[in-house]
């Protein structure tokens, strides 16, 4: 695996098919890739994170909100805590079978290490775009460390397949994240996305206060709605093609408490399919193609002359003035 560890234009530029010098965003380009969020997003950071001394959604104690690094390995940490296995592992069966039959040149996966979405892909130049201070292990393909995805520093119209694992719910503005996706990747190009479902048991445990239950999933994590999500990837021209549901168990924190939750596995998807903790979503992005008819030109049009039946007026033979009859008429 080639591990890219600072910004370097060249090599991003030759990964996603750009000439040298060109085509890559220039204010990605300019800023450092390692570190927190953008000057550009300090303000924003702000707002979403509340007052000074306040950690908000995901923040830290103190006057300073969580970076991205910060909630990259918070989330991997999360993943090895019982709960994270079992999430990981619905995820990584679901994203090898995803995956498996996907064909083309350039694949991305956005996010940390874990899980590997790209292990049973086969397209021959893969690429993993990863924050936080966890090294990933030894993969093929090329790792590209970056402070945030709303900019991605590839070619317009460069890569066949996206995976985003997670990667909306601890984003600043996901649909930013959603529209920098949609031009990276060429017509007919896939889109996979992975999410906890707010409308689900897991889901409505969070709901309840944290005075009266501990929270079981990352406190940086802020879970879409999927209607939301389709609105989003229908404003930007993604077709819907598959959607699973997975992860039925009740929402425990205990590994042995959740084994014995197995058979709501097979309940849950039986009798509350859209009610699963983790969602799968596949799209395709659609593109009109235009038709070319070709120069117009006029047609000479031939027809037939048809004699259509006309009035016909003829005078009268009467001479002289009416004479009368002997009942009266006249003729």
């Amino acid at each position: 695996m080639k591990r890219i560890e600072s910004w370097q234009p060249e090599e991003v530029d030759r990964l996603a098919g750009a000439p040298q010098g060109g085509s890559v965003h220039e204010q990605t380009r300019a800023r450092p890739i390692v570190g927190g969020s953008s000057p550009r997003h300090a303000d924003r950071d702000a707002d979403n994170h509340g007052p000074a001394g306040d950690s908000g959604d995901g923040g830290t104690p103190g006057n300073r909100p969580a970076a991205p690094d910060e909630r990259a390995d918070a989330w991997q940490a999360w993943l090895q805590t019982p709960p994270g296995r079992y999430v990981l592992q619905w995820e990584q069966a679901q994203l090898d079978q995803a995956v498996a039959d996907l064909f083309g040149l350039h694949a991305l996966q956005c996010g940390g290490p874990l899980p590997d979405a790209l292990r049973a892909n086969r397209m021959p130049h893969p690429i993993r775009a990863w924050q936080g201070t966890m090294t990933p292990s030894e993969q093929r393909g090329s790792l590209v460390q970056m402070a945030h995805f709303e900019e991605l520093p590839f070619d317009t119209r460069s890569l066949d397949l996206v995976v985003l694992p997670h990667v909306l719910e601890f984003a600043h503005d996901p649909h930013q994240v959603l529209r920098e996706v949609d031009r990276v990747l060429r017509p007919e190009g896939r889109l996979i996305v992975t999410g906890f479902n707010p409308v689900s048991l897991w889901g409505l445990r969070e709901a309840v206060p944290r005075a009266l239950v501990r929270p079981l999933l990352p406190p940086q994590a802020h879970p879409i709605v999927l209607h939301r999500l389709r609105d989003w990837c229908k404003l930007l021209s993604f077709e819907i093609d598959s959607t699973h549901y997975g992860c039925f168990r009740l929402p425990l924190g205990s590994g042995a408490w959740l084994d014995r939750m197995g058979f709501m596995e097979r309940a849950g998807d039986r009798w509350w399919p859209l009610c699963g903790a983790v969602y799968l979503v596949s799209a395709v992005k659609r593109v009109q193609a235009m038709r070319l008819v070709g120069r117009a030109r006029k047609r000479a049009v031939r027809g037939t002359v048809v004699a259509l039946p006309s009035a016909h007026y003829e005078p009268s033979e009467r001479r002289g003035p009416p004479q009368s009859g002997r009942d009266g008429s006249y003729r």
